[in-house]
């Protein structure tokens, strides 16, 4: 895909900008939210990194508030992203479809397809991590679903 040469450098440059603009305001929210929690129950995750909602059941304040905040923003965000990606894909696979040979298209749908399952799993790992009740949060699920969503699927997009 020519990105560039189909939207022009000037918007490549703006969309750029706003992934980076989101991201860093999302890492900005979330890190001033995790400052200013008051820690009463030690620091100590027994996680394979720190995630949010784990850091929000160290807190020694009622964290209702916070955590509905957190599930907010990231329902927003994960909607958000999940929209784009739809629209995107959907221009794709009708470029692709516009591919006069057959073998043209099955090369371009063998490209597609194992990325956009990569993005479903990756997806839909972090909605159920961030988006799931407590009541069905236990140490051994929460580890599973972060490293499910953290380390398996930039692996397989290589493949």
């Amino acid at each position: 895909l020519h990105y560039e040469t189909l939207l022009g450098s000037r918007v490549c440059l703006h969309l750029a900008a706003a992934a980076w603009g989101c991201g860093f305001l999302n890492a900005l929210l979330h890190t001033a939210n995790t400052f200013s929690l008051p820690l009463c129950q030690g620091n100590a995750l027994d996680q394979f990194f720190c995630e949010i909602p784990q850091i929000l059941k160290l807190s020694c304040s009622t964290s209702y508030l916070r955590e509905l905040w957190l599930l907010v923003v990231t329902a927003f965000l994960s909607c958000v992203c999940f929209v784009l990606i739809v629209v995107s894909y959907v221009q794709i696979f009708r470029a692709v479809l516009r591919i006069s040979s057959q073998q043209g298209r099955q090369k371009a749908f063998a490209t597609c397809l194992p990325h956009l399952a990569v993005v479903s799993l990756f997806l839909s790992t972090i909605m159920f991590a961030h988006l799931k009740p407590s009541s069905i949060s236990s140490p051994s699920l929460d580890l599973v679903v972060s490293v499910l969503y953290s380390v398996v699927p930039p692996g397989l997009n290589h493949l």
